[in-house]
């Protein structure tokens, strides 16, 4: 089962959202990924598999914002891919 979980706040949300997701594991899942604002743009860091791909992805990466959305797919349409990974994102939306 798909987990989604948000934070609005100051302190950089990234690695609260990556411990957020990680509670969430035991649902089953193909992917994850997260999506913060900084800067006023949406930054998405996505892997497929185990959440330890995502915290690889994530190395090295200075997310500073402190509203973001994590989420992890369980897939019923496509492959677990990084495209297919979400959060997904069309324009604005994300």
């Amino acid at each position: 089962m798909c987990g989604i979980i948000g934070i609005l706040g100051t302190e950089p949300a990234a690695p609260r959202l990556v411990e957020a997701l990680k509670r969430l594991e035991y649902r089953g899942y193909d992917s994850a990924g997260i999506a913060v604002i900084e800067d006023n743009q949406t930054v998405r860091v996505r892997a497929p598999g185990k959440l330890k791909n995502l915290e690889a992805a994530l190395v090295g990466e200075t997310l500073n914002g402190g509203t973001g959305i994590g989420h992890t797919r369980w897939a019923t349409h496509g492959a677990p891919t990084l495209d297919n990974a979400h959060p997904h994102s069309f324009g604005r939306v994300t």
